[in-house]
């Protein structure tokens, strides 16, 4: 057995991971031509109309609309879909607060349907189990670049007459079936956050996927305090309560350089991600990230799971064994499932105030979802970035083989 680098071995990593620059001259250059315009009002503009009207030919869509940011793009769906007081909207419990905060703004509930064990995401058996005579809404998260069973959640959402917003932060040109994430449900949000694989520092998308002129119009306006900036009904006199989440001309003049790499980016992601997989399937006590036949996942992140009983370590045992290899590596993703934190287990959205989740009887107990809360303490996450190399996934694969090997014979040598 090779000897473990945290014993004084040769480390599995053996260059450093490959590194490369996200901005360049092109941002700078749409930047200064923003600046020279004389505005930088979405609306007077023209760099926030090229961002989404590259961004439509990219996705094949027709209608999108921008946003100050991935949470406000959620928002701004679940907003103009109608979602209001009381209604109940599914999703899943492991992704960003930002899924949520809209669905409480809303005055809504949130419920958590559990996850299929190894794509960690939704699991559609799950998600129908939690429909109530309340419920309006269904956000799927693409985790980690990951798409959902979209052809199911879909199937449901039909049958009980459900919105079905696609929460795509992380799944930028993913493909489910041959189809791209964000257009498959009736909105599709995206995040431009520094954290993504595109940036223009924060920002957000919505596509509008199977509406009309008024349904685009409506998110449009709702992501503008509900001012209606159209020629044929210009009106800043809302009829309903909106939120300003307007994206900035240097936003959108960063957008639009960024794009032009977002092929180029998301199909490295895939190829590293798919390698990594591939190097990883039989590996004793390790389990790759499952992703749906004849789909693509775009790799935000890459996260695989171990079987602490068959390795006979623990989850910070394995991770740090990692680290001394050379790989970084989290041990899990979020501590725990959102409905574990805090503000759920309080029901108070509002200092002070139980409202709205006293409208409704859903609770937010230890055990509601077991796959996911045994996938929060089972896995592994680790970093992916467009400029890492082939070298690096070998490596990474030969790190996690080295571990699972090591825990695996001194658990063997243990019971002999």
């Amino acid at each position: 057995m090779e000897q473990p680098a945290m014993l004084g071995g040769p480390k599995a990593k053996t260059v450093p991971f490959g590194s490369g620059k996200r901005f360049g001259r092109e941002e700078a250059d749409e930047l200064l031509e923003a600046l020279q315009q004389g505005t930088l009002f979405y609306h007077f503009g023209e760099k926030v109309k090229t961002f989404l009207s590259d961004f439509n030919k990219l996705y094949g869509i027709s209608a999108s609309v921008a946003a100050s940011s991935g949470t406000a793009a959620l928002h701004t769906a679940l907003g103009a879909a109608g979602i209001t007081v009381g209604d109940e909207v599914i999703t899943s419990p492991i992704t960003d607060q930002g899924t949520i905060v809209g669905v409480l703004y809303q005055n809504a509930i949130p419920v958590f349907a559990d996850l299929e064990p190894h794509s960690f995401n939704l699991s559609p058996e799950a998600i129908e189990k939690k429909i109530t005579s309340r419920t309006k809404a269904i956000i799927a998260v693409h985790l980690a670049g990951n798409p959902c069973r979209m052809d199911e959640i879909l199937s449901i959402a039909k049958k009980h007459r459900l919105i079905v917003i696609e929460d795509c932060a992380q799944s930028y040109l993913a493909k489910y079936k041959g189809k791209l994430t964000g257009t498959l449900g009736d909105y599709g949000c995206f995040s431009t956050n520094d954290f993504k694989h595109i940036s223009t520092g924060d920002g957000g998308i919505i596509t509008v996927n199977y509406g009309s002129r008024e349904d685009y119009e409506r998110v449009h306006a709702f992501a503008d305090k509900n001012y209606s900036r159209f020629e044929s009904n210009v009106t800043r006199e809302p009829s309903h309560l909106a939120p300003n989440y307007r994206m900035t001309e240097l936003q959108g003049a960063v957008g639009i350089a960024q794009l032009k790499k977002l092929p180029w980016i998301c199909r490295k992601r895939n190829e590293l991600g798919t390698l990594l997989t591939d190097r990883l399937k039989g590996l004793t006590g390790i389990t790759p990230m499952e992703i749906e036949e004849n789909s693509e996942c775009t790799y935000w992140f890459y996260m695989f799971r171990i079987d602490l009983e068959e390795l006979g370590c623990t989850r910070e045992e394995f991770s740090e064994f990692l680290r001394e290899e050379g790989i970084p590596n989290q041990a899990g993703y979020i501590p725990k499932p959102l409905y574990l934190t805090p503000l759920f287990q309080r029901k108070e959205a509002y200092p002070g105030s139980t409202f709205p989740f006293h409208l409704s009887d859903v609770s937010y107990q230890e055990g509601s979802c077991p796959n996911a809360e045994e996938i929060l303490k089972t896995a592994i996450k680790l970093p992916m970035s467009e400029f890492f190399t082939q070298q690096d996934m070998e490596e990474t694969a030969a790190g996690i083989n080295k571990a699972a090997h090591y825990f695996t014979c001194s658990r063997r040598a243990e019971k002999a």
